[in-house]
């Protein structure tokens, strides 16, 4: 396992992620708590030692499984993280109640590491008022008491709203998380948001390096481009070579939903192997023709408890993505017939409440509504 060095600790460079553990019958908020057992085991015994969850994750069932499997390792062989959940407006004046049972879920008396969840154009203000909601000065009262080791923050927001937060609170920010893989870097400017916090001095923590699983797997045409430079580094191995050419970052978050996912990612870090000028030309390359239209969904799942109508939304807009890249085709249409119309794109209201959430700041009901105008003519 590779390690960095963070102050006086000494990191692994690949940090498990709680946001996509493995599930039962393909529920969300039911996650399988043995198979996550054995993968904390493994991970430990391999020498994963940071461990991150939130207080949204998997419905709000992901503390208090990963907590759960952590009990069975001495509390100082790992590094917990969470989360404030400012990605949610309602819960800004809960700091208090929310950190207290955060604690009581991860059964700790102390997180390692502990953020203001996805700072972004949503939040800045009450993040920022302090003197309304008090969340900058109860976390940093935290970190006086010793319950928070390090305190940092996590942005999806615009470079604007990241300097807004830093020039607030930034001498307080010992880290920060951000999404930053090849394709991430050009589309949500993650190359002008680490110049950003290098100027700050500020480790970075990188989340999404696979975007979502969307970097795990390549057309073919892309993977024999980099098969050609490196004949035994596998699709998903090359996202993360991109992150170790990276000097900047400290830890890599990957969120594994299998037990063949973890020990994958795991021999990949066992060894750093940075890119060359040329390899990272060539994956950039690659990245620039997938884009196209699509749009950014990392299924992070905070819209669906915002849904009225109960919609599973990062599946729709996967399915939107994949109707408007092929220009039609049959596989939209034959996903959706699983499902009734009551959870069809056309059942969406507008009310745009799953959007106040997005981290990614998509225009959710404009897709649904051109997702089901397209649907009208779908030949299927």
């Amino acid at each position: 396992m590779i390690y960095k060095d963070f102050q006086d600790l000494r990191i692994s460079a690949l940090g498990m992620g709680a946001m996509r553990l493995p599930v039962i019958s393909g529920a969300d908020e039911n996650i399988d708590a043995s198979a996550v057992q054995e993968m904390v085991d493994y991970a430990m015994a391999q020498g994963v030692n940071y461990y991150d969850t939130a207080w949204g994750y998997h419905g709000g069932n992901s503390e208090t499984v990963l907590g759960t499997a952590l009990l069975k390792h001495p509390r100082e062989s790992f590094y917990l993280a969470d989360k404030f959940p400012g990605y949610d407006l309602s819960n800004m004046p809960k700091v208090e109640e929310i950190f207290e049972q955060q604690l009581k879920k991860c059964g700790v008396g102390y997180f390692d590491f502990y953020m203001f969840h996805n700072v972004c154009e949503m939040n800045i203000d009450a993040y920022l008022d302090n003197e309304k909601y008090g969340i900058f000065s109860y976390l940093t009262e935290q970190k006086k008491n010793g319950r928070i080791r390090h305190l940092g923050f996590s942005a999806h927001g615009a470079i604007p709203v990241m300097e807004r937060f830093l020039d607030a609170y930034g001498e307080h920010m010992e880290f920060c998380q951000i999404q930053l893989n090849y394709i991430d870097w050009s589309f949500q400017d993650a190359r002008g948001k680490l110049e950003l916090l290098k100027k700050h001095d500020i480790p970075v923590w990188v989340m999404e390096p696979l975007r979502g699983g969307k970097l795990a797997a390549l057309p073919e045409s892309a993977v024999e481009k980099l098969r050609a430079l490196r004949p035994d580094e596998s699709v998903p191995a090359w996202a993360f070579r991109f992150i170790q050419s990276l000097p900047q970052v400290t830890v890599t978050l990957s969120g594994m939903s299998s037990f063949e996912q973890l020990r994958d990612n795991i021999a990949t870090f066992a060894v750093d192997k940075p890119l060359t000028s040329t390899e990272t030309d060539a994956l950039l390359s690659i990245a620039g023709g997938m884009l196209g239209n699509t749009l950014p969904c990392t299924a992070c799942r905070y819209c669906t408890s915002h849904c009225p109508q109960g919609l599973d939304i990062p599946m729709l807009l996967e399915l939107y993505n994949e109707h408007s890249f092929t220009g039609g085709g049959f596989l939209a249409p034959m996903a959706l017939m699983a499902y009734p119309a009551e959870k069809q794109p056309g059942a969406c209201v507008g009310c745009r409440s799953c959007e106040q959430v997005c981290p990614q700041q998509i225009k959710i009901s404009e897709a649904l509504a051109d997702f089901a105008e397209r649907l009208k003519t779908a030949a299927f």
